[in-house]
């Protein structure tokens, strides 16, 4: 699923021929990173209620780089520098990519595994 989503990403590009939606790929990036820093690599505490300052920071900044996936595709939009095609195309990959990791996050919830 996740290679499904870059190459939406890569597409959206190629199609195009306009290389600025792959700006969005970097929030990709920035994801997890939260996760890595102040979770431990666990996806867990992002359903816990426990807070702490690192904790909050941790759902704060995975929030805000989730959001940011969605939102320059459109702000690239809004300005002319992307088309519609290219757009709808990084809606559907950041989609892609969003159920991968629910499904990283269910499998690591369960001890069978």
């Amino acid at each position: 699923m996740f290679s499904a989503s870059i190459l939406l990403q890569i597409l959206a590009c190629a199609l195009y021929n306009n290389w600025w939606p792959m700006l969005s790929a970097l929030m990709y990036v920035l994801v997890p990173m939260p996760c890595l820093f102040f979770g431990g690599g666990s996806t867990q505490f992002l359903t816990s209620r426990d807070g702490g300052g690192w904790i909050d920071a941790a759902k704060f900044l995975t929030g805000a780089s989730a959001i940011g996936s969605f939102a320059i595709p459109i702000i690239l939009r809004h300005a002319h520098m992307i088309s519609t095609g290219a757009m709808f195309i990084e809606f559907t990959s950041f989609i892609i990519f969003v159920c991968t990791v629910l499904c990283f996050h269910r499998a690591s919830l369960e001890d069978d595994w």
